[in-house]
């Protein structure tokens, strides 16, 4: 998943004002407590921002990758 890519489902799946909003007050617990926007500017791949954010909110599976969205391959450990 790149960057883009994840801005573009987090408008889709929470709405443009609410996502924005989220991606800069939601603390993740399990990336060391920081926003999405702190998370993504240290260098977290998009897809465990999305799949951390998404647990976190209880987004299930079924809404996580949006209308037109598989869900893309996990990055190599």
């Amino acid at each position: 998943m790149r960057e883009r890519e994840f801005w573009e489902l987090l408008e889709e799946v929470f709405g443009r004002s609410y996502g924005r909003s989220l991606s800069r007050d939601q603390r993740l617990f399990r990336l060391g407590d920081r926003t999405v926007v702190e998370a993504l500017a240290d260098g977290e791949e998009p897809r465990v921002v999305w799949n951390v954010l998404c647990d976190q909110m209880d987004i299930p599976d079924s809404r996580r990758w949006g209308k037109d969205h598989n869900a893309p391959p996990m990055p190599a450990a």
